[in-house]
């Protein structure tokens, strides 16, 4: 059973009709999507001219049965904690967003669908390709 968490960009490639995405995420039987990736939506819709239109599309979305909302608790902020310290050792941060989504995904067992590349360098994680 597929089961991965979609990073802000994948749902974006989604709402765009890239073949790709769209394909990808056909498969999956659970799509988490982290609150994080959630308030980067939700941002971007803010800043855009049709913020009503992207919420009610992402609530029909969410909606959906194979979709949940991925919460983050006392477990995923371990694995946040592991992420930056292993990131900081090696020389490779990257944005703090990203690290908490990687931290969800890695918490719950999920496979990362993202188009970033720096998700490479946290050891551990799971990308969904």
């Amino acid at each position: 059973m597929k089961r991965i968490l979609i990073d802000t960009n994948a749902y974006a490639a989604f709402k765009r009709d890239d073949a790709a995405a769209v394909k990808t995420l056909q498969i999956p039987e659970y799509i988490g999507i982290n609150v994080v990736v959630l308030g980067e939506l939700f941002s971007g819709f803010k800043g855009g001219s049709k913020e009503l239109q992207n919420k009610s599309e992402l609530e029909q979305f969410l909606d959906s049965p194979r979709v949940e909302v991925v919460l983050v608790d006392e477990e995923t902020a371990e694995f946040y904690a592991k992420i930056y310290w292993d990131l900081k050792k090696k020389g490779k941060p990257i944005p703090t967003n990203d690290m908490w989504v990687a931290a969800s995904a890695m918490r719950h067992g999920l496979s990362l669908f993202t188009y970033d590349e720096h998700f490479n360098n946290i050891d551990g994680l799971i990308l969904y390709r």
